[in-house]
């Protein structure tokens, strides 16, 4: 009676089809996409050959900072972690010295030369604390293939930074050997034209929803997977190396990526200004040649190209003498880590949700509303200015439509009728002419726009 009672209980219900499909023409990202070390698909089927192979020595470290307290000192057992691809190596544990010595020799298989490795440095602290204790961030290096040059050795020493709740502090340097050897010089320039990621990311493309959760899953599986190694690897060394809080929200990024447009622009405000001194014959020697240059230019168009890439050349022929020398390493100043305010500081290293009291919450929300109302004015601006560009032909201001279409009209027929090099030549001369003709009144055309109507009348 038992067994029929239990037949009865375990009855067959249904039945499930499945079919599960391993789609190995993506690359799954375990890091920030940024500075990947692998952009290979996950099939090996579809593996190319390498083309060069990285050599990473790591000699050393000098002037750590001691991390914890042993007998009453300072003391610091540091390793090296290294990572590039898939494959992730560990140095031995170099026990209570500020300076050890690893003299250690990893090789890699290179596949793409715009790739990162990167190397960290760590004090181990479950030697005596057991696992209570996690380990410590001494430093980590980043170090981009493509900016070394093809069968070269590089022994540098590389700064390491940590960004603390009281600011960025140098914990000591890292001394490296690297080398990058390549196999074939036309394999290395072919893959300069090729996709950074494998084509079905181009053809079937993920959402940027979907690759962040793929990315969070890629670094829980790498993570269980490097804490059952010998020895292990805990999980706060690996989220460090593979950054896994580089997508929150950063006051001091925020600031440093603001700092790194500006520079970018400063060179076109440079050019501008040098331009504009042109215009106002600040040098007269430099306006007559610019001149001169300008008519050749203008009855000779078939040299604008050629001189132009010319120029290129030259330039980067002349800052060839300027190249870098060493690798780049992390820069305090372009990261903006050395004038940031400490509760910019305190705010990066808050947890996700926060853990800080209702006033330091209000406050850092309200300075967040003061930045994003200055970026939405910008963005306001922007738009209002191609809204006007949209309203010359839109009839919305009808009597500026109708200057337009009828300026449009006459101009068509005079460069009909004029020969298109006096055209250029006058309105080069116009552009360039002496202050002596010019007044400080905006000109007609910039009146004539910042009248045009736009849809900022329309918002509440």
């Amino acid at each position: 009676m038992g067994g029929d009672r239990r037949n009865n209980e375990l009855k067959f219900a249904s039945r499930i089809h499945m079919r599960a499909c391993l789609e190995g023409g993506y690359h799954v990202l375990d890091e920030s996409a940024l500075y990947t070390s692998d952009q290979r698909p996950t099939s090996r089927q579809l593996w190319k050959p390498p083309i060069g192979i990285l050599e990473v020595g790591v000699l050393g470290a000098q002037g750590l900072l001691p991390m914890k307290m042993k007998n009453g000192h300072g003391s610091t057992d540091a390793y090296c972690v290294a990572k590039y691809g898939q494959k992730w190596v560990r140095t031995r544990t170099i026990l209570n010295t500020f300076n050890p010595k690893w003299n250690e020799q990893y090789t890699w298989e290179v596949y793409d030369p715009c790739t990162v490795i990167t190397l960290g440095v760590f004090d181990n602290c479950h030697l005596r604390d057991g696992n209570s204790t996690p380990d410590s961030q001494i430093g980590k290096v980043r170090v981009r293939l493509s900016t070394l040059e093809g069968n070269k050795t590089y022994i540098h020493s590389f700064p390491l930074l940590v960004l603390h709740p009281l600011g960025v502090k140098k914990m000591g340097e890292l001394n490296l050997a690297i080398r990058f050897t390549t196999f074939s010089l036309f394999n290395m320039i072919q893959i300069y034209a090729h996709p950074l990621l494998p084509k079905m990311h181009y053809l079937h493309p993920f959402t940027v929803n979907q690759l962040e959760n793929l990315r969070y899953q890629a670094m829980n599986l790498v993570a269980m997977r490097l804490g059952r190694a010998e020895p292990p690897l805990r999980k706060e060394v690996v989220e460090y190396m593979l950054d896994v809080d580089s997508h929150l929200w950063s006051m001091r990024r925020s600031k440093a990526n603001f700092f790194r447009i500006m520079s970018l622009l400063s060179r076109l405000i440079s050019i501008q200004r040098w331009f504009s001194d042109v215009c106002q014959w600040k040098n007269p020697i430099t306006s007559i040649l610019v001149h001169i240059l300008l008519l050749i230019l203008i009855f000779h168009p078939d040299l604008i190209l050629p001189t132009m890439f010319l120029y290129i050349f030259f330039i980067g022929i002349w800052n060839y003498r300027f190249r870098p020398r060493h690798p780049p390493h992390m820069d305090p100043q372009i990261s903006y880590a050395e004038a940031v305010e400490p509760d910019e500081l305190d705010e990066e290293f808050d947890t996700f949700p926060t853990s800080r009291s209702i006033d330091v919450v209000r406050m850092r929300y309200d300075r967040l509303r003061s930045i994003a109302g200055r970026i939405q004015t910008v963005v306001g601006d922007i738009a209002a200015q191609g809204e006007r560009i949209q309203s010359l032909l839109s009839w919305r201001d009808p009597r500026a439509t109708t200057i337009f279409i009828f300026f449009s009209l006459s101009v068509a027929v005079f460069l009909y009728a004029t020969p298109f090099r006096l055209v250029t030549v006058a309105a080069s001369m116009y552009g360039l002419r002496h202050p002596k003709f010019r007044r400080k009144l905006p000109s007609v055309p910039s009146n004539f726009f910042k009248r045009l109507p736009s849809k900022t009348d329309s918002l509440l």
